[in-house]
Parts: structure tokens; sequence; C-alpha cells
């Protein structure tokens, strides 16, 4: 398991890509993808957060454990929200995503599959920051922030379902 990060202004965000995966992934893609997230948000403090790229079997599992579905998803995130005492940060949680969903996507979406990684990462990130698409109004404030931050990161992506 590979495991880089970047430190912005007291900012760690964490990642940890299965070595299948690892030749197949741009770390700094998804590190931008986290931080314009934080930033264009405005995220008042200075968190950390850790970005995990996995595979189907993985997901199965967290997606059966902690949500009682016994099947594959795109991404998950786990908020956390408390002091990480090493770090003297807030830590905002764990955002976990399947690689071979994202491949999936990107080739039924008509693009990268590493566009699809930042589609997912954004996403993930926002679930951390306490948006959710459970009702109509928070489904347009989350797509709303989603669709912001991912044209300041230079995609075009139009998303209905994430």
């Amino acid at each position: 398991m590979l495991k880089s990060g970047s430190e912005i202004e007291d900012q760690v965000i964490a990642i940890l890509v299965l070595e299948q995966f690892q030749n197949k992934i741009s770390d700094q893609i998804l590190l931008s993808s986290g931080e314009t997230t934080l930033l264009l948000d405005g995220v008042p403090d200075s968190p950390s957060l850790t970005l995990k790229i996995t595979d189907d079997e993985e997901m199965t599992e967290l997606n059966q454990r902690y949500r009682g579905i016994n099947r594959t998803t795109d991404v998950l995130a786990f908020g956390a929200d408390f002091t990480d005492p090493d770090l003297e940060s807030r830590y905002l949680g764990d955002v976990i995503i399947s690689f071979p969903q994202a491949e999936k996507q990107a080739l039924e979406r008509g693009h990268a599959v590493e566009e699809e990684l930042q589609l997912l990462v954004v996403h993930g990130v926002l679930h951390l920051l306490g948006y959710d698409h459970d009702t109509q109004s928070g489904k347009e404030a989350m797509w709303e922030i989603q669709s912001q931050v991912l044209t300041e990161l230079g995609l075009s992506i139009k998303v209905e379902e994430t």
C-alpha cells in the first residue's frame, strides 16, 4: 500500500492506494481535488483527512458492514471530526473509493478515469463536510458546490447521481 500526502498550511491529506492501482493514479490529482474542495467550501480551519483507493472486494465489505448493503459502491465517506493529537488538527475522516467502479463509471460517462476519481474525491470530501443528497434541498446544495469545485479543477462533468 502506497502512502503519501500533502501538507498545505497545516492541512494534511493522506493518500492510500492499493498496490495494483498505484501505477494508474496520480496522487497529485487526488490531492488537488481534496484541497480544492476544502478551499472552495471555505473550511475555517486546516483539517486533515484520508483518501483511500481500493478494490470492489473491500468496498463490498465496508458497504455491508456499515450500510447493510451487500454490493460494491463507488465512494464511501466515514466522518470522524475529532482533533488528531499527532497532527494537532481537526481530522474530518476517510473517503474510500473503488477504482474498478471509477473505471466503469468513467467509461459509461465518456471521460477519463482520472476525471471520475476527481469527482468521487470531491463528492466524498463534501460528505465529510456535512453535505448530503438525501433531500432535494440537500442535493441541490451539494450538487452546486460539487459543480463549482469541478469547474475550478477544469472539469466539465455533469452528474445526476453520485
